[in-house]
C-alpha cells in the first residue's frame, strides 16, 4: 500500500500548513512570511522548500492538498483583500508548480463537515486537540488556531476528496 500523505493549508499570513502521514499529524509549518517595504507577504519560496522536504522524507507517497477558499469579506478594505488574496494565489502556485494535486474548502463546508459551523475560533483547536492527541505540543496556545485549521483541511480533504483512494 503506497504511504499517502496530505497538505492541509490555512492560507494568510497567521495561517500554517499541516501534514497527515497515512492519517496522522506529520510536521507543521508556520505560514512562512516575508517583508516586502511596508508590509508582510507569504513566502512562496520558504514554502515551496519545506514542502519538497516532506516531500524528499517520503519518497514514492502518494500526496495531495487541501487549501482553505478564501475570499473578501464585507468590510474588508481593498488593499488588504488584495494583499490577503495574492498570498492565496502564491500558496496555489507553489501547489502547482510542485504537481501537487489539491482541493479547496470552503469554510463553511469543511466547518460543518467537522461540526464547528458557528462555534468560537478556539473550537477548532480543542476539536484538533481531541483529534489528534499527538500533536498536543503544536496547539498549546490560543493562537494555534492557523494549526488546527490546517490539520483539520488535511482531514476533511482525506475523508471528503480522495474517495476510491484509502482515507482515514
Amino acid at each position: 500500500m503506497t504511504l499517502r500523505v496530505t497538505f492541509g493549508i490555512d492560507p494568510g499570513l497567521s495561517g500554517a500548513v499541516a501534514t497527515l502521514v497515512d492519517g496522522e499529524p506529520g510536521p507543521v509549518l508556520d505560514m512562512p512570511v516575508v517583508q516586502v517595504g511596508d508590509w508582510r507577504e507569504v513566502d512562496a519560496a520558504a514554502l515551496a522548500a519545506w514542502i519538497r522536504g516532506v516531500r524528499a522524507q517520503h519518497p514514492g507517497a502518494d500526496f495531495s492538498a487541501c487549501v482553505e477558499k478564501v475570499s473578501a469579506r464585507p468590510g474588508d478594505g481593498g488593499t488588504s483583500a488584495f494583499r490577503f488574496g495574492e498570498g492565496y494565489g502564491q500558496i496555489k502556485a507553489v501547489l502547482g508548480v510542485l504537481g501537487i494535486p489539491y482541493s479547496r474548502a470552503i469554510p463553511a463546508v469543511w466547518k460543518r463537515h467537522m461540526g464547528l459551523l458557528g462555534t468560537e475560533k478556539d473550537a477548532a483547536r480543542q476539536l484538533a486537540l481531541v483529534r489528534f492527541p499527538d500533536a498536543a505540543h503544536l496547539l498549546q496556545r490560543k493562537k494555534d488556531n492557523g494549526r488546527a485549521d490546517a490539520l483539520l483541511l488535511a482531514l476533511w480533504h482525506e475523508n471528503t476528496q480522495l474517495q476510491g483512494r484509502a482515507a482515514a
